[in-house]
């Protein structure tokens, strides 16, 4: 199991904690970037995967606990998932959900499904983070993001089997070709399905990128459920996540 990113051999980042992340909206790279939905986006992403390769065993039973959870799941929260979906219609004008291209497995793309908690909705070759009271997020956007309800629609995701419960959390595409242009391991990533959560998600590393460090220690993380994962740390890491959600939705 990960119990932290030394015991998988993994110390410093990959770029200084102190580094600043390059402006946002600028410099990701020239000309277009996004290819349609189902196409590779990430140069050299594939490489990765035959170095991961799980057993067939190992994989029918993840996707057995991703269907089975994730089916679960929608069935007990629909009347939740009503109300938040009349709570953004009723609070801003716009889609109920949003959707955005997300890189995945193989570094192919597909459409991520997020409630809507934001008065815009970004999917270019720039795309600017979310930050601390950012005049963007609306006033009920800004509770299901505190409480990640907003993440909620991506069970879906799961059912199609485009994202996995567990396995890096996928970003937008702009993003993926920034950091990847910055730090080397960024492409492990690509090996597994992205996820709800993950292991950098269990460690404590989310919320707000203010320094490249942030993204690196991320980043290392992922690499290391890539390189290391099992049907059995799934488990473990799925039983973490969830006294932080609660922890979350506590203080939402």
């Amino acid at each position: 199991m990960f119990d932290s990113l030394a015991a998988v051999g993994l110390s410093n980042p990959a770029a200084p904690v102190g580094a600043p992340v390059a402006s946002p909206t600028s410099g990701l790279v020239s000309g277009p970037i996004l290819g349609p939905v189902g196409a590779p986006s990430a140069p050299g992403a594939r490489r990765w995967t035959p170095r991961y390769r799980r057993g067939a065993a190992s994989l029918l039973c993840k996707r057995a606990l991703d269907l089975a959870v994730a089916g679960l799941v929608l069935l007990a929260l629909w009347p939740a998932l009503i109300l938040i979906a009349l709570a953004i219609l009723l609070e801003t004008p716009g889609p109920i959900l949003f959707r955005q291209r997300r890189t995945g497995k193989d570094g192919r793309v597909f459409l991520i499904l997020k409630f809507r908690t934001m008065t815009v909705t970004e999917d270019g070759d720039a795309i600017r983070h979310c930050f601390r009271r950012d005049p963007r997020v609306t006033r009920v956007g800004a509770f299901l993001r505190a409480s990640s309800l907003d993440e909620l629609p991506q069970l879906i995701n799961v059912l199609k089997g485009e994202m996995s419960l567990v396995g890096p959390r996928p970003h937008a595409v702009a993003h993926d070709r920034h950091y990847g242009a910055l730090l080397p391991d960024y492409g492990a990533r690509f090996a597994v399905l992205p996820g709800l959560t993950g292991l950098a998600q269990a460690s404590g590393l989310h919320g707000e990128i203010q320094q490249l460090g942030c993204m690196a220690r991320r980043v290392q993380a992922d690499a290391a459920y890539a390189a290391g994962w099992s049907f059995r740390d799934d488990l473990i890491l799925l039983w973490r996540t969830v006294p932080v959600l609660l922890d979350r939705l506590a203080a939402a």
